[in-house]
């Protein structure tokens, strides 16, 4: 049975100072801590889309009493390394943005769809990074849950098969022959064992992002000692957006388990 939706304030924040250096907060009423949400877009990691695309899902949550940080980020199309700088960054401003005083330290949820699912399981790795990596922190908040949705979570292979007409290339800079280095940090399937919960939800008719790159991390993170399960759902590429879904639905049920 679905909770009953509540009253919820939105705000924008800037976490620097490029005009994408921002996100927005969806607050459900009071001043008590929250298990709380960061949202990460998808697109590829492009030019056109930005956090707008999270919209229903953030507010569908918040309704549902979480704390939503939905955030956005420089694209691809920066050099080497914004757009992980970036979402680091974003992330570590749970701990000193706007709503910081109802982030439920222990109890963070990072979610993403497509290449925000990619760095959702990133952000999961970051404390393995190693000092010089771009992300890098001595001693991260480590979230309780990562769910990655339709996730580009094996980058090697996405950048082999020209996943998004070569997106994983111009992200990174190359192919794996080219910048190895880069994706040693930026891979999350060589950062495992992560130690974090993850549950991957991904639709089999997938046609953007093959289930294969699911089911690839899956079994290395498994056979790593990860905690880590595959939700398989109907629909196409972009039900993790419709807060309708099946695959939000598991969503929901997911974040549940963070407890009240």
């Amino acid at each position: 049975m679905r909770r009953r939706r509540l009253e919820v304030t939105t705000l924008v924040d800037a976490y620097g100072a490029h005009r994408l250096q921002v996100g927005e907060w969806f607050a459900p009423p009071g001043e008590e801590p929250r298990p709380t949400v960061v949202l990460i877009h998808g697109g590829f990691w492009g030019t056109d889309y930005d956090r707008d695309l999270e919209l229903p899902v953030a507010m569908d949550l918040a309704e549902q009493g979480y704390l939503c940080w939905n955030i956005d980020y420089r694209s691809g199309a920066e050099p080497w390394p914004a757009t992980l700088s970036d979402v680091a960054i974003a992330y570590d401003h749970l701990t000193r943005g706007a709503f910081a005083h109802r982030v439920d330290t222990s109890r963070v949820a990072v979610v993403g769809h497509s290449a925000g699912g990619h760095l959702a399981a990133w952000l999961a790795s970051r404390h393995r990074l190693p000092p010089d990596a771009p992300g890098y922190h001595p001693d991260p908040l480590r979230p309780a849950l990562a769910i990655p949705q339709a996730g580009v979570v094996a980058l090697s292979a996405a950048a082999e098969a020209k996943l998004g007409r070569g997106a994983v290339h111009a992200l990174l800079g190359g192919l794996p022959s080219a910048v190895p280095d880069r994706y040693a940090v930026a891979d999350p399937l060589l950062l495992l064992p992560t130690g974090v919960r993850s549950v991957l939800i991904h639709s089999r008719r997938d046609r953007q992002v093959p289930l294969s790159q699911s089911q690839r991390y899956v079994e290395k993170a498994t056979g790593a000692g990860d905690d880590c399960r595959l939700e398989v759902v109907r629909g196409d590429h972009f039900v993790h957006l419709d807060p309708k879904s099946e695959g939000c639905q598991v969503l929901r049920d997911t974040l549940a388990t963070m407890g009240s």
